[in-house]
């Protein structure tokens, strides 16, 4: 290799260290928390993005909801097993070299059931997927039924679960 050239890997990245790139926090809070402080924690995120020279630039406010499996975590000496958690998301731009300290900052955070730190894409950055409204736009039924009736005709329900999603039946015209 001559000395004009270097691999891409191990290019030093000296005027881009400098340069502002959008991440996405993901987070749950512990529902221990009392819903009033939920709030206050989701600030105190935001002030270590502040902390380590980021600017935070759009958020969802953390609800609680319940989790898809029981997530265990190690508090005050002993395993615990949580359902439901408080779940939000910080937007924000931050220089790559501050990025680590900020995750060590997040990471000793005690409110903090588990997050996800991503680089967002300009895609991505664009278009913020905001996940308690789509929780709401979601129709969801409980069904408790032997059978169902679509359309005056009587459908086989054999295998269907309770909390299953009802769509629109097209029912063809008797011939």
């Amino acid at each position: 290799m001559t000395e004009n050239t270097m691999p891409a890997a191990e290019m030093s990245t000296g005027a881009n260290e400098q340069e502002l790139v959008a991440y996405e926090l993901a987070y749950h809070i512990l529902p221990t928390v009392a819903e009033g402080e939920v709030t206050a924690v989701t600030e105190e995120l935001k002030a270590l993005v502040a902390k380590a020279g980021g600017k935070v630039t759009d958020e969802e406010a953390a609800e609680r909801f319940e989790l898809a499996y029981e997530i265990d975590k190690y508090l005050e000496g002993r395993y615990r097993k949580f359902t439901s958690a408080y779940f939000g998301w910080v937007r924000f731009e931050l220089t790559p070299s501050a990025l680590t300290a900020f995750t060590e900052a997040v990471d000793e955070h005690k409110s903090l059931l588990r997050f996800l730190l991503v680089r967002l894409t300009k895609v991505e950055e664009a278009s913020p997927f905001r996940f308690h409204e789509s929780l709401e736009k979601t129709v969801i039924r409980n069904i408790d039924l032997d059978e169902v009736v679509v359309e005056g005709e009587v459908a086989d329900v054999e295998g269907l679960e309770a909390d299953a999603v009802i769509a629109p039946v097209e029912v063809a015209p008797a011939a």
